[in-house]
Protein backbone atom coordinates (compact mmCIF):
# COMPACT_ATOMS: atom_id res chain seq x y z
CA UNK A 1 0.00 0.00 0.00
CA UNK A 2 2.81 2.44 0.86
CA UNK A 3 4.54 1.71 -2.47
CA UNK A 4 1.32 2.41 -4.36
CA UNK A 5 0.78 5.63 -2.45
CA UNK A 6 4.35 6.69 -3.13
CA UNK A 7 3.97 6.01 -6.84
CA UNK A 8 0.70 7.96 -6.94
CA UNK A 9 2.30 10.83 -5.06
CA UNK A 10 5.25 10.93 -7.42
CA UNK A 11 2.99 10.80 -10.46
CA UNK A 12 0.79 13.55 -8.98
CA UNK A 13 3.82 15.73 -8.37
CA UNK A 14 5.15 15.23 -11.89
CA UNK A 15 1.77 16.06 -13.39
CA UNK A 16 1.57 19.29 -11.41
CA UNK A 17 5.10 20.34 -12.33
CA UNK A 18 4.60 19.52 -15.99
CA UNK A 19 1.31 21.39 -16.16
CA UNK A 20 2.85 24.51 -14.60
CA UNK A 21 5.81 24.34 -16.96
CA UNK A 22 3.52 24.02 -19.97
CA UNK A 23 1.38 26.94 -18.88
CA UNK A 24 4.47 29.08 -18.32
CA UNK A 25 5.92 28.15 -21.71
CA UNK A 26 2.65 28.90 -23.49
CA UNK A 27 2.44 32.32 -21.80
CA UNK A 28 6.04 33.12 -22.70
CA UNK A 29 5.43 32.16 -26.35
CA UNK A 30 2.34 34.40 -26.56
CA UNK A 31 3.39 37.67 -28.25
CA UNK A 32 0.51 39.59 -26.68
CA UNK A 33 1.54 38.39 -23.23
CA UNK A 34 5.15 39.43 -23.84
CA UNK A 35 4.08 42.89 -25.03
CA UNK A 36 1.83 43.32 -22.00
CA UNK A 37 4.61 42.35 -19.59
CA UNK A 38 7.12 44.62 -21.33
CA UNK A 39 5.00 47.76 -21.44
CA UNK A 40 2.49 47.49 -18.61
CA UNK A 41 4.72 48.43 -15.68
CA UNK A 42 6.49 51.34 -17.45
CA UNK A 43 3.12 52.64 -18.66
CA UNK A 44 1.58 52.49 -15.18
CA UNK A 45 4.65 54.07 -13.61
CA UNK A 46 4.53 56.92 -16.14
CA UNK A 47 0.82 57.42 -15.45
CA UNK A 48 1.49 57.49 -11.69
CA UNK A 49 4.19 60.14 -12.15
CA UNK A 50 1.85 62.29 -14.24
CA UNK A 51 -0.90 61.96 -11.65
CA UNK A 52 1.51 62.82 -8.86
CA UNK A 53 2.72 65.93 -10.69
CA UNK A 54 -0.87 67.02 -11.28
CA UNK A 55 -1.81 66.41 -7.64
CA UNK A 56 0.93 68.75 -6.43
CA UNK A 57 -0.58 71.62 -8.43
CA UNK A 58 -4.18 71.44 -7.21
CA UNK A 59 -5.56 72.42 -3.85
CA UNK A 60 -7.02 75.38 -1.98
CA UNK A 61 -4.00 77.41 -3.14
CA UNK A 62 -3.52 76.64 -6.83
CA UNK A 63 -0.02 76.71 -8.29
CA UNK A 64 0.34 77.92 -11.88
CA UNK A 65 3.07 76.98 -14.36
CA UNK A 66 5.18 80.06 -13.71
CA UNK A 67 5.11 79.55 -9.94
CA UNK A 68 5.93 75.87 -10.38
CA UNK A 69 8.96 76.67 -12.53
CA UNK A 70 10.18 79.20 -9.97
CA UNK A 71 9.94 76.84 -6.99
CA UNK A 72 11.50 74.00 -8.98
CA UNK A 73 14.49 76.07 -10.04
CA UNK A 74 14.85 77.73 -6.63
CA UNK A 75 14.12 74.95 -4.11
CA UNK A 76 15.59 76.92 -1.19
CA UNK A 77 13.23 79.84 -1.72
CA UNK A 78 11.11 80.61 1.35
CA UNK A 79 8.11 82.12 -0.44
CA UNK A 80 4.58 80.95 0.50
CA UNK A 81 4.28 79.07 -2.79
CA UNK A 82 7.57 77.23 -2.20
CA UNK A 83 6.55 76.31 1.35
CA UNK A 84 3.19 74.99 0.17
CA UNK A 85 4.80 72.99 -2.63
CA UNK A 86 7.85 71.49 -0.88
CA UNK A 87 6.59 71.19 2.69
CA UNK A 88 2.93 70.28 2.13
CA UNK A 89 2.05 69.09 -1.38
CA UNK A 90 5.09 66.96 -2.28
CA UNK A 91 5.29 65.04 1.04
CA UNK A 92 1.55 64.40 0.96
CA UNK A 93 1.58 63.08 -2.59
CA UNK A 94 4.55 60.83 -1.82
CA UNK A 95 2.92 59.56 1.37
CA UNK A 96 -0.34 58.79 -0.45
CA UNK A 97 1.50 56.72 -3.07
CA UNK A 98 3.52 54.85 -0.44
CA UNK A 99 0.48 54.02 1.70
CA UNK A 100 -1.60 52.98 -1.33
CA UNK A 101 1.17 50.73 -2.64
CA UNK A 102 1.66 49.16 0.79
CA UNK A 103 -2.03 48.40 1.34
CA UNK A 104 -2.46 46.97 -2.16
CA UNK A 105 0.58 44.72 -1.76
CA UNK A 106 -0.62 43.47 1.62
CA UNK A 107 -4.05 42.71 0.14
CA UNK A 108 -2.60 40.78 -2.81
CA UNK A 109 -0.41 38.77 -0.48
CA UNK A 110 -3.17 37.87 1.96
CA UNK A 111 -5.61 36.92 -0.80
CA UNK A 112 -3.09 34.43 -2.17
CA UNK A 113 -2.06 33.01 1.20
CA UNK A 114 -5.65 32.45 2.31
CA UNK A 115 -6.91 31.53 -1.17
CA UNK A 116 -9.82 33.85 -0.53
CA UNK A 117 -10.59 36.95 -2.64
CA UNK A 118 -12.19 38.59 0.43
CA UNK A 119 -9.01 38.37 2.53
CA UNK A 120 -7.35 41.69 3.22
CA UNK A 121 -5.73 43.44 6.21
CA UNK A 122 -9.13 44.51 7.53
CA UNK A 123 -10.76 41.09 7.28
CA UNK A 124 -7.97 39.49 9.30
CA UNK A 125 -7.93 42.17 11.98
CA UNK A 126 -4.42 43.43 11.12
CA UNK A 127 -5.62 47.01 10.62
CA UNK A 128 -7.82 46.85 13.72
CA UNK A 129 -4.90 45.65 15.82
CA UNK A 130 -2.62 48.37 14.51
CA UNK A 131 -5.33 51.01 14.98
CA UNK A 132 -6.00 49.89 18.57
CA UNK A 133 -2.32 50.13 19.44
CA UNK A 134 -1.97 53.55 17.84
CA UNK A 135 -5.20 54.84 19.38
CA UNK A 136 -4.07 53.68 22.82
CA UNK A 137 -0.75 55.49 22.40
CA UNK A 138 -2.55 58.72 21.43
CA UNK A 139 -5.26 58.42 24.08
CA UNK A 140 -2.89 57.84 26.99
CA UNK A 141 -0.12 60.09 25.70
CA UNK A 142 2.49 57.33 25.77
CA UNK A 143 6.06 58.54 25.34
CA UNK A 144 9.24 56.57 24.91
CA UNK A 145 12.30 57.83 26.79
CA UNK A 146 14.65 56.08 24.37
CA UNK A 147 13.03 57.46 21.18
CA UNK A 148 12.99 60.93 19.70
CA UNK A 149 9.58 60.48 18.05
CA UNK A 150 6.14 59.63 19.39
CA UNK A 151 5.11 56.09 20.25
CA UNK A 152 2.23 55.82 17.77
CA UNK A 153 4.12 53.95 14.99
CA UNK A 154 5.68 51.50 17.43
CA UNK A 155 2.36 50.74 19.13
CA UNK A 156 0.64 50.34 15.75
CA UNK A 157 3.33 47.88 14.65
CA UNK A 158 3.06 45.97 17.95
CA UNK A 159 -0.74 45.76 17.68
CA UNK A 160 -0.66 44.53 14.08
CA UNK A 161 2.02 41.91 14.69
CA UNK A 162 0.32 40.71 17.89
CA UNK A 163 -2.96 40.33 15.99
CA UNK A 164 -1.36 38.33 13.19
CA UNK A 165 0.41 36.12 15.71
CA UNK A 166 -2.87 35.54 17.60
CA UNK A 167 -4.70 34.70 14.36
CA UNK A 168 -1.94 32.29 13.39
CA UNK A 169 -2.00 30.53 16.77
CA UNK A 170 -5.80 30.30 16.85
CA UNK A 171 -5.81 28.87 13.33
CA UNK A 172 -3.24 26.14 14.00
CA UNK A 173 -4.43 22.57 14.21
CA UNK A 174 -2.29 19.45 14.13
CA UNK A 175 0.89 21.47 13.76
CA UNK A 176 -0.36 23.30 10.65
CA UNK A 177 -2.21 26.56 10.14
CA UNK A 178 -5.68 25.92 8.76
CA UNK A 179 -6.87 28.57 6.30
CA UNK A 180 -10.55 28.53 7.26
CA UNK A 181 -9.78 28.65 10.98
CA UNK A 182 -7.42 31.59 10.51
CA UNK A 183 -10.00 33.55 8.52
CA UNK A 184 -12.69 32.98 11.15
CA UNK A 185 -10.25 33.87 13.93
CA UNK A 186 -9.33 37.08 12.09
CA UNK A 187 -12.97 38.09 11.71
CA UNK A 188 -13.64 37.48 15.40
CA UNK A 189 -10.52 39.34 16.55
CA UNK A 190 -11.28 42.24 14.21
CA UNK A 191 -14.71 42.67 15.78
CA UNK A 192 -13.28 42.43 19.29
CA UNK A 193 -10.46 44.90 18.64
CA UNK A 194 -12.79 47.36 16.94
CA UNK A 195 -15.13 47.24 19.95
CA UNK A 196 -12.22 47.87 22.33
CA UNK A 197 -10.99 50.71 20.16
CA UNK A 198 -14.32 52.55 20.11
CA UNK A 199 -14.77 51.93 23.83
CA UNK A 200 -11.41 53.59 24.33
CA UNK A 201 -12.48 56.59 22.26
CA UNK A 202 -15.72 57.03 24.21
CA UNK A 203 -14.01 56.86 27.61
CA UNK A 204 -11.30 59.41 26.76
CA UNK A 205 -11.95 62.48 28.88
CA UNK A 206 -10.24 65.03 26.61
CA UNK A 207 -12.78 66.13 23.98
CA UNK A 208 -10.10 67.49 21.63
CA UNK A 209 -8.12 64.26 21.84
CA UNK A 210 -11.29 62.23 21.28
CA UNK A 211 -12.07 64.14 18.09
CA UNK A 212 -8.46 63.78 16.93
CA UNK A 213 -8.51 60.00 17.41
CA UNK A 214 -11.91 59.73 15.76
CA UNK A 215 -10.77 61.64 12.66
CA UNK A 216 -7.59 59.58 12.53
CA UNK A 217 -9.62 56.36 12.54
CA UNK A 218 -11.62 57.61 9.54
CA UNK A 219 -8.38 57.63 7.58
CA UNK A 220 -6.47 60.65 6.39
CA UNK A 221 -3.10 62.15 5.55
CA UNK A 222 -3.56 65.37 7.51
CA UNK A 223 -0.17 65.24 9.22
CA UNK A 224 1.84 64.35 6.10
CA UNK A 225 5.38 65.70 6.19
CA UNK A 226 8.86 64.55 5.23
CA UNK A 227 9.17 62.71 8.54
CA UNK A 228 6.09 60.63 7.72
CA UNK A 229 7.49 59.87 4.27
CA UNK A 230 10.79 58.68 5.74
CA UNK A 231 8.87 56.61 8.28
CA UNK A 232 6.66 54.93 5.67
CA UNK A 233 9.30 54.35 2.98
CA UNK A 234 11.02 51.31 4.54
CA UNK A 235 7.66 49.64 5.32
CA UNK A 236 6.58 49.94 1.69
CA UNK A 237 9.87 48.91 0.10
CA UNK A 238 10.47 45.98 2.44
CA UNK A 239 6.87 44.79 2.17
CA UNK A 240 6.74 44.89 -1.62
CA UNK A 241 10.20 43.33 -1.86
CA UNK A 242 9.42 40.48 0.54
CA UNK A 243 6.16 39.61 -1.21
CA UNK A 244 7.62 39.87 -4.72
CA UNK A 245 10.58 37.66 -3.80
CA UNK A 246 8.08 34.97 -2.82
CA UNK A 247 5.98 35.40 -5.97
CA UNK A 248 6.66 31.84 -7.17
CA UNK A 249 5.70 30.45 -3.76
CA UNK A 250 2.46 32.46 -3.91
CA UNK A 251 1.73 30.98 -7.34
CA UNK A 252 2.28 27.51 -5.92
CA UNK A 253 0.01 28.22 -2.94
CA UNK A 254 -2.82 29.00 -5.36
CA UNK A 255 -2.79 25.30 -6.27
CA UNK A 256 -3.30 24.33 -2.62
CA UNK A 257 -0.98 23.66 0.28
CA UNK A 258 -0.51 19.98 -0.55
CA UNK A 259 0.41 20.70 -4.17
CA UNK A 260 2.71 23.52 -3.07
CA UNK A 261 4.47 21.09 -0.73
CA UNK A 262 4.95 18.64 -3.61
CA UNK A 263 6.58 21.46 -5.58
CA UNK A 264 9.16 21.93 -2.85
CA UNK A 265 7.62 24.91 -1.02
CA UNK A 266 8.04 25.02 2.76
CA UNK A 267 4.41 25.97 3.26
CA UNK A 268 4.45 26.82 6.96
CA UNK A 269 7.65 28.86 6.76
CA UNK A 270 6.42 30.71 3.66
CA UNK A 271 3.08 31.57 5.29
CA UNK A 272 4.84 32.91 8.39
CA UNK A 273 7.14 35.13 6.32
CA UNK A 274 4.33 36.46 4.14
CA UNK A 275 1.96 37.10 7.06
CA UNK A 276 4.71 38.94 8.93
CA UNK A 277 5.54 41.03 5.84
CA UNK A 278 1.87 41.90 5.28
CA UNK A 279 1.39 42.86 8.93
CA UNK A 280 4.45 45.13 8.97
CA UNK A 281 3.38 46.82 5.75
CA UNK A 282 -0.14 47.38 7.02
CA UNK A 283 1.10 48.62 10.41
CA UNK A 284 3.25 51.23 8.70
CA UNK A 285 0.26 52.45 6.71
CA UNK A 286 -2.01 52.58 9.76
CA UNK A 287 0.55 54.48 11.82
CA UNK A 288 0.68 57.40 9.35
CA UNK A 289 -2.80 57.40 7.80
CA UNK A 290 -5.24 55.65 10.12
CA UNK A 291 -7.72 53.13 8.73
CA UNK A 292 -8.27 53.42 4.99
CA UNK A 293 -10.39 50.66 3.53
CA UNK A 294 -10.84 49.00 0.13
CA UNK A 295 -7.35 49.71 -1.22
CA UNK A 296 -6.10 46.24 -0.35
CA UNK A 297 -9.29 44.69 -1.69
CA UNK A 298 -9.97 46.61 -4.89
CA UNK A 299 -6.49 47.07 -6.36
CA UNK A 300 -5.52 43.36 -6.45
CA UNK A 301 -8.91 42.45 -7.94
CA UNK A 302 -8.64 45.03 -10.71
CA UNK A 303 -5.07 44.02 -11.54
CA UNK A 304 -5.92 40.31 -11.48
CA UNK A 305 -8.56 40.86 -14.14
CA UNK A 306 -5.95 42.70 -16.22
CA UNK A 307 -2.82 40.53 -15.89
CA UNK A 308 -4.02 37.26 -14.38
CA UNK A 309 -2.94 35.50 -11.17
CA UNK A 310 0.84 35.38 -11.79
CA UNK A 311 2.26 37.21 -8.76
CA UNK A 312 5.54 38.01 -10.50
CA UNK A 313 3.59 40.65 -12.41
CA UNK A 314 0.59 40.98 -10.11
CA UNK A 315 2.48 42.28 -7.06
CA UNK A 316 4.26 45.29 -8.63
CA UNK A 317 1.24 46.12 -10.78
CA UNK A 318 -1.10 46.03 -7.77
CA UNK A 319 1.29 48.32 -5.88
CA UNK A 320 1.17 50.90 -8.67
CA UNK A 321 -2.61 50.69 -9.02
CA UNK A 322 -3.06 50.98 -5.25
CA UNK A 323 -0.83 54.06 -5.22
CA UNK A 324 -2.89 55.69 -8.00
CA UNK A 325 -6.18 54.79 -6.31
CA UNK A 326 -5.24 56.35 -2.98
CA UNK A 327 -3.68 59.38 -4.71
CA UNK A 328 -7.00 60.07 -6.43
CA UNK A 329 -8.90 59.65 -3.15
CA UNK A 330 -6.56 61.95 -1.23
CA UNK A 331 -6.61 64.62 -3.93
CA UNK A 332 -10.40 64.59 -3.86
CA UNK A 333 -10.42 64.72 -0.05
CA UNK A 334 -8.38 67.93 0.11
CA UNK A 335 -9.83 69.77 -2.91
CA UNK A 336 -13.58 69.13 -3.12
CA UNK A 337 -14.58 71.29 -0.14
CA UNK A 338 -11.84 73.82 0.61
CA UNK A 339 -10.71 74.88 3.11
CA UNK A 340 -12.26 71.90 4.91
CA UNK A 341 -10.41 68.63 4.44
CA UNK A 342 -12.45 65.44 4.32
CA UNK A 343 -11.26 62.00 5.51
CA UNK A 344 -9.66 59.91 2.79
CA UNK A 345 -11.45 56.81 4.07
CA UNK A 346 -14.79 58.30 2.98
CA UNK A 347 -13.66 58.63 -0.64
CA UNK A 348 -12.00 55.23 -0.74
CA UNK A 349 -15.31 53.71 0.36
CA UNK A 350 -17.37 55.82 -2.06
CA UNK A 351 -15.14 54.77 -4.96
CA UNK A 352 -14.40 51.29 -3.71
CA UNK A 353 -17.87 49.94 -2.98
CA UNK A 354 -19.38 50.56 -6.47
CA UNK A 355 -16.23 49.24 -8.12
CA UNK A 356 -16.25 46.16 -5.94
CA UNK A 357 -19.90 45.50 -6.81
CA UNK A 358 -18.99 45.91 -10.48
CA UNK A 359 -16.21 43.36 -10.09
CA UNK A 360 -18.58 40.91 -8.42
CA UNK A 361 -20.97 41.22 -11.34
CA UNK A 362 -18.26 41.17 -14.00
CA UNK A 363 -16.26 38.26 -12.62
CA UNK A 364 -18.82 35.73 -11.43
CA UNK A 365 -16.19 33.07 -10.99
CA UNK A 366 -13.21 33.46 -8.67
CA UNK A 367 -9.70 33.59 -10.00
CA UNK A 368 -8.75 30.30 -8.34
Amino acid sequence: MSVTTSLLTTRHRRLIISSIVEVTKSENRNPKSQIKRAWLLPALLSLLLLMACGATLVGPAAIDAASLWRVMTHPREDSPTAIIFWQMRVPRVLLATLVGAALATAGACLQAVFKNPMADPYMLGVSAGGALGAAAAMAFGVTLPFATTNAVPLFAWAGAVATVYAVYLLGRSGGRAQITAMLLSGIALSSLLSALMYFLIITVGDTHLRERVHLWLLGGLYAADWGSVRQMLPYTLLGIGAVWIHARELNALLLGEEQAHYLGVDVERTKKILLFAASLTCAGAVSVSGIIGFVGLIAPHAVRLLVGPDHRLLVPTAALVGAMFLLVCDTAARTLKPPTELPVGIFSALLGVPFFLYLLRKARRTYL
